[in-house]
């Protein structure tokens, strides 16, 4: 989470509300739902047509899946990335709209989750 709230600071306040109103002082932080909160933030931007961070929250993506360890990478694909998949498509925005800040690694797992939910493979 540091390095996506560093690529997208307009996420910060609205992270520390959450974490707030989420957690307690002694609960363990769950990362797929931290990560789905994230995918939220991204639907508010791209609806207030505020897309500048996109960029940098994809490079960091990117990174995650080619520099994290085999958890970081899991939730990189099916902590965010699916998230955003989900909670676009539940707004009503076509989630391939990201495909365009989707750098190559990042891509090709978006696809893989596309094949899976379509049928064309049995895994991601």
């Amino acid at each position: 989470m540091p390095l996506l709230l560093k690529a997208c600071p307009s996420f910060e306040s609205y992270w520390l509300e959450y974490l707030n109103e989420s957690y307690g002082p002694d609960d363990e932080q769950l990362l797929y739902v931290d990560l789905g909160e994230f995918s939220h933030h991204l639907v508010r931007l791209y609806k207030q047509k505020n897309i500048s961070e996109f960029t940098e929250v994809f490079k960091v993506v990117e990174l995650l899946h080619t520099d994290g360890d085999d958890y970081v990478k899991e939730a990189a694909t099916i902590g965010l990335l699916e998230s955003i998949q989900n909670v676009f498509g539940n707004n009503q925005i076509d989630p391939e709209v990201f495909t365009q800040y989707l750098e190559p690694v990042s891509l090709d797992w978006w696809r893989r989750l596309n094949d899976f939910w379509n049928g064309i493979s049995k895994h991601v």
